[in-house]
């Protein structure tokens, strides 16, 4: 009997190889910009007492169904779902809070609340691709577990406030607030909803009909024409407010309005799942078409009990690293860039002796000068053979200063002829321009030195000897 040949597991390559659809390729700008995002939220996060915590891309499917609902979109049609070797459901991670919550049930770390979180990293949905929105995709996340008071929602939004503010787009995006009530209120308010849904139901979009039965709150956000006007006579939560649910919300708004933090309120900004309590709120901007919301969250303190954990309170927020970085303006970072190139084979070892020690020296150099914190500098070696064309390739790349090396006929790797030419002299201008900053590095080496000044550039000539690394 003929067994028939086993299918390959990677198909024929084909003509054109190309990236998955709803990935993304990131250089250049698109990741500075990118880099720049999670640079300041990793800034302003400090100045919070926000602690970095990362948890896997993949967790066991279950963590996913139980936290975001086996009815949802997100469930049903969105998550990269697979079984492993050993016959494991596993799923690539939607979203952050599901496996933080899941992290903090699985290594007893209610000892440590309340806990301040925050990461970033590959989330991954399937997605229709559009503007800001791609089927592997970042975000930021920060999350309090384990506080209970108004005051932990408040410095939750004030962090993400700030953040977009040190980010340039606090001026594109508007705060929107909302309250679910507590479990009483929410209750009551849904069971009104129903009923006024259910009457006329035969007017509502096939997806609300679907959503009236499954999760009515929903309804609330309907993007469909058809659903405004009844969505617009829909009851509101506050008619059915707690005097605790009320006050709760009472005290967000003011240590809103405390803080400096601007708000407008949202009443059909709503959470489908009954573990959300009391606090939602998005930072929308109207700069991204469709994709409006950039920062979004609330109050789950019913989600890590829903997910077989201890009764524990928390509030957390997500952000998406694309939708800002589409925001933020180009960023304006300091940065002198030094490139060093080596004239003959006998200068190749006494260049990389020059820019190690450019390196070490610098690093040094900015933890203890006050004016390099606001700058960064950049130390590449040119090593193609060929001083001249190395050269030019360096002034194309942007560089401020570069040292050509030569050999001064000592056999060691630590004494050099140095030729310095600064690009742009910023000597009469900025006293703290590249001169200062790499000259503050080279001067102590100097054994003789020779100043130049031709049109172009600033030129000096240096025989140094590096001294012993301390």
């Amino acid at each position: 009997m003929t067994r028939a040949a086993p299918s390959p597991i990677c198909p024929p390559m084909a003509d054109k190889v190309q990236r998955v659809r709803g990935t993304q390729d990131l250089y250049g700008d698109a990741i500075a910009r990118f880099d720049h995002v999670v640079d300041t939220f990793n800034r302003v996060r400090k100045l919070y007492g926000f602690k970095r915590v990362d948890v896997p891309v993949f967790e066991f499917t279950t963590v996913f169904a139980r936290s975001l609902g086996e009815t949802t979109d997100v469930v049903s049609k969105e998550m990269y779902t697979f079984e492993d070797r050993g016959g494991e459901s596993l799923t690539l991670r939607p979203e952050f809070t599901a496996g933080i919550c899941r992290a903090f049930i699985s290594n007893g770390w209610q000892q440590f609340a309340p806990m301040k979180l925050a990461a970033y990293g590959p989330l991954f949905r399937y997605e229709r691709p559009q503007k800001g929105r791609y089927r592997q995709f970042h975000q930021l996340d920060a999350e309090i577990i384990g506080a209970a008071e108004p005051a932990a929602d408040v410095e939750l939004i004030a962090l993400a406030d700030h953040l977009l503010a040190e980010l340039g787009c606090k001026d594109k995006v508007v705060l929107q607030l909302n309250t679910l009530g507590d479990a009483a209120t929410r209750t009551a308010w849904r069971a009104a909803l129903v009923e006024h849904f259910s009457a006329h139901a035969d007017a509502l979009s096939p997806e609300s009909r679907e959503r009236l039965a499954k999760n009515p709150l929903r309804i609330l956000d309907s993007k469909s024409e058809a659903d405004r006007a009844l969505v617009a006579d829909a009851p509101g939560i506050d008619a059915f407010m707690s005097a605790e649910a009320g006050a709760f919300f009472e005290a967000v708004q003011k240590g809103l309005q405390a803080a400096g933090v601007a708000f407008e309120r949202a009443p059909a900004l709503v959470r489908g799942f009954d573990y959300y309590r009391h606090t939602a709120f998005e930072f929308v901007t109207d700069h991204l078409g469709a994709q409006g919301t950039v920062i979004g969250g609330g109050r789950y303190d019913g989600l890590i009990e829903t997910m077989g954990g201890p009764s524990t309170p928390a509030v957390g927020w997500a952000g998406g690293i694309e939708r800002l970085a589409m925001l933020v303006g180009e960023p304006k970072e300091e940065v002198d860039r030094v490139y060093i190139v080596f004239d003959g084979e006998a200068a190749a070892a006494k260049a990389e002796a020059l820019v190690a020690r450019l390196r070490t020296d610098l690093s040094k150099a900015w933890r203890s000068a006050s004016f390099l914190r606001e700058r960064r500098c950049e130390v590449e070696m040119l090593s193609r053979g060929n001083a001249k064309k190395d050269f030019e390739r360096a002034r194309e790349r942007g560089a401020d200063v570069i040292y050509t090396v030569r050999a001064d006929g000592s056999p060691g790797w630590d004494s050099m002829l140095l030729d310095e030419y600064r690009v742009h002299d910023r000597t009469g201008s900025d006293p703290h321009g590249t001169g200062a900053v790499v000259g503050a590095v080279v001067m102590p080496w100097i054994i003789g030195r020779e100043v130049r000044l031709p049109s172009a550039s600033y030129r000096a000539d240096y025989h140094i000897r590096l001294p012993a690394q301390a």
